[in-house]
């Protein structure tokens, strides 16, 4: 697996997150934004505990409860728009700082 495999995952994630303030979408699009949100946190908190980064697995963990697609955790818009952004710039951020290739870091 190449490393920017995961560091691409997270972007697109963020990419959609920031698409997700708009409230041009339909219900849909914000149930496939939870299920992409939720499983990119989980394999970068995999990666993260891979390389023993602790903060971020913490973090990443955190992200996939509250974006859980199974038992939804229900908010209004305002309070959405806040976490979307928090969480593309988190995604952001762990993309350009932490990348990883869980093949290679075992």
């Amino acid at each position: 697996m190449n490393v920017q495999y995961p560091k691409k995952l997270s972007l697109v994630a963020g990419a959609m997150l920031l698409l997700a303030i708009p409230p041009m979408w339909p219900y849909g699009y914000y149930q496939l934004l939870r299920w992409v949100v939720c499983g990119v946190a989980a394999y970068n908190a995999y990666g993260a505990h891979c390389g023993k980064r602790k903060g971020w697995v913490f973090t990443m963990i955190g992200i996939a409860v509250l974006f859980n697609p199974i038992a939804p955790i229900f908010l209004d818009k305002a309070t959405w728009v806040v976490l979307d952004v928090v969480t593309a710039l988190i995604m952001l951020i762990f993309s350009k700082k932490v990348g990883f290739n869980p093949l290679v870091s075992r």
